[in-house]
């Protein structure tokens, strides 16, 4: 046994020796003859586990002195008492005061026994009072909904965090189920999963959601059963802990992963549908002269080369989505743009969906990377037919705005596009949350949650605002402020096409393609120039051609082709044919990284443009 600290209190110098005697050997004993005397060593010692008190004293009777030192001290009580006290000592047992008394002259295992069970009762009680005070200190500051429950469900200890998820206090929570407490679903699938726990006896953990669709908190809860003296479970303990902020990253990793895949397969797919337009739209306008005379042959070419060049633009738009490069700003009109995207509302939006058009002429040019804005108002666009699954009207409005009150944008002139809808509206308390990255409200499957982001990203990158107002079941409107770009030259507002060229002098040209197509398209218009052409099916084929000394003045070879990329090509032309330039055709510039003095094009390309590159590019060799 540890040694713990006793105080003998009598009046007699003998006794107080004796009790001295008896007890040192397994305790620190204090005496005092005096109870006065008792009650100061008491304040200062609080150390002091049991006291044993005599009951007839000058001054203040023993009961007297441990009922006063029971105020202020924990200290387990003893009375030393003749037969003639009996009564007195059962006054004080019945208050409490003490737990046990010893007739005079005592039997000394007797006494022993006594101050033993009282010190262990001591030691005990003291165990217990830390646990309340650490189980205290472990609800009242944890972060986590803390609760213990009888096997009945009721709550028998709870924190105010996990009240207040019920919206209740921790005092009127006690003795009561959670159901009973509130009627909220939650309440009564946590109790039902409380009884399974219960019943399998083992701990178990699950994910709960509370709260309206894109604006829920999501909860961790684990259940712990704890058993009784007989083996059968008697309590629950749930620890609840939030872990919405997780959920958001795992979704957003996820998400991304997601993207990221996206990205290349739609740049993948770019390019071998850019191939594949490379040949038809080369191939329509080789066939164009031949039909000249021919009005209804014509006809249907052009046709088909206008469906060509819509799918061409359909190309650019997977690129610019799976592109990581900066925004290209430039001036941009606001008007025709959205005149532009008449046959991708009609592809995008459906049937059920109108879009109306009020074009202020006057909004001026903005300053904005082209394909984002697009992009941008397309994304709105189908946001606005999604809150309209019924059907319904989408409007799109320009207008020119003048903001001089916005701490955020610099004063001036400002494009903005407007796009609205009559569609179910947004909840305020979601409202806020609806440009977050990988946020939607929409379900599994059926949006990204970067809509909103990517525009509201546009805007900040661009220099203007994004906002947005909503009203439930009446509609949202999406105002995009774009600065006004400060003058537009004539290149800036139309691309042209420069004059076809013809050869100015003969020259032997050399077209590496891994699709024969796409190669037979390419050498023909440069045939057509003028120019002399040979084929090579892939980067091996045109070294060994070099190799065996014909003499070419240029190369034309894709970038993505098996085995030798187009700047493996051009890298192993440098080092053994100085002076032989290289021009690079892809579909998607961002599969292979390219050299900044390495020529590009882009694919689909007009038999105009690839003229005046390849004249270009032969001069600056001459």
């Amino acid at each position: 046994m540890s040694r713990g600290t006793i105080l003998a209190v009598d009046d007699e110098p003998d006794i107080l020796i004796a009790l001295e005697d008896l007890f040192e050997d397994e305790y620190r004993v204090l005496t005092s003859a005096k109870p006065e005397e008792a009650l100061a060593i008491l304040r200062s010692e609080p150390d002091i586990a049991v006291v044993v008190s005599d009951q007839r004293m000058p001054g203040m009777t023993g009961d007297a002195l441990l009922a006063e030192a029971r105020l202020f001290h924990e200290a387990q009580a003893i009375l030393l008492t003749g037969y003639a006290d009996i009564s007195a000592v059962i006054a004080a047992l019945n208050r409490g005061g003490i737990i046990g008394y010893v007739a005079k002259p005592w039997d000394p295992t007797l006494l022993r026994a006594t101050v033993r069970n009282a010190y262990e009762r001591h030691r005990l009680g003291r165990d217990l009072a830390t646990e309340r005070a650490l189980l205290r200190g472990l609800l009242d500051h944890a972060e986590e909904a803390i609760s213990f429950k009888d096997a009945g469900g009721r709550f028998v200890r709870l924190n105010a965090r996990k009240a207040a998820l019920m919206g209740a206090e921790v005092e009127t929570s006690l003795g009561r189920t959670e159901s009973a407490i509130t009627d909220a679903a939650e309440a009564r699938d946590a109790e039902e999963t409380d009884a399974r726990a219960v019943a399998a006896g083992e701990a178990g953990s699950t994910v709960i959601a509370r709260g309206v669709l894109g604006a829920e908190r999501w909860s961790h809860v684990i259940r712990v059963p704890i058993r009784g003296a007989g083996g059968d479970v008697t309590h629950l303990a749930t620890i609840e802990r939030d872990v919405t902020e997780q959920k958001s990253l795992e979704a957003r990793l996820r998400q991304s992963d997601k993207m990221q895949a996206l990205g290349t397969l739609a740049g993948g797919i770019a390019h071998d549908f850019n191939n594949l337009l490379t040949a038809i739209l080369g191939s329509l306008e080789l066939v164009g002269p031949k039909i000249a005379d021919q009005p209804r042959v014509k006809r249907l070419v052009d046709n088909a080369t206008g469906a060509a060049q819509r799918g061409s633009a359909l190309t650019k738009r997977l690129l610019s989505f799976s592109r990581s490069n900066d925004l290209k700003a430039r001036p941009v009109d606001p008007n025709a743009l959205i005149e532009g995207m008449s046959a991708l509302f009609g592809s995008s939006l459906g049937s059920l969906v109108t879009v109306m058009r009020d074009l202020e002429p006057e909004t001026p040019h903005a300053l904005v990377d082209p394909d984002q804005l697009e992009l941008a108002v397309l994304n709105l666009c189908i946001n606005a037919r999604d809150a309209m699954p019924d059907g319904g009207k989408v409007t799109i409005s320009t207008r020119r705005v003048e903001i001089a009150d916005d701490p955020d944008l610099k004063p001036g002139a400002y494009a903005v596009v407007t796009v609205a809808d009559e569609g179910t509206g947004i909840p305020p308390e979601l409202l806020e949350r609806v440009c977050e990255p990988f946020f939607t409200t929409k379900a599994v499957g059926q949006g990204t949650g970067l809509g909103l982001a990517m525009v509201f990203g546009l805007a900040q990158q661009a220099g203007g605002r994004l906002r947005i107002t909503s009203t439930v079941g009446v509609g949202t409107r999406i105002e995009l402020a774009l600065p006004q770009a400060e003058a537009v030259s004539e290149g800036d507002t139309a691309e042209t096409l420069p004059p076809l060229a013809t050869a100015a002098a003969p020259a032997r040209i050399l077209v590496v393609d891994d699709d024969p197509e796409v190669r037979h398209v390419t050498a023909s218009f440069l045939s057509d120039f003028g120019y002399t052409e040979t084929e090579a099916n892939d980067g091996h084929t045109a070294l060994a051609l070099m190799e065996e000394g014909t003499a070419f003045d240029l190369v034309v070879a894709d970038l993505a082709m098996p085995g030798m990329t187009g700047v493996e090509l051009a890298a192993a032309i440098r080092s053994r044919f100085a002076g032989v330039p290289v021009l690079l055709l892809t579909g998607h510039a961002e599969a292979v990284p390219i050299p900044d003095d390495l020529p590009v094009m882009q694919k689909p390309f007009a038999s105009a443009e690839l003229a005046a590159r390849v004249s270009q590019l032969l001069a600056g060799s001459a």
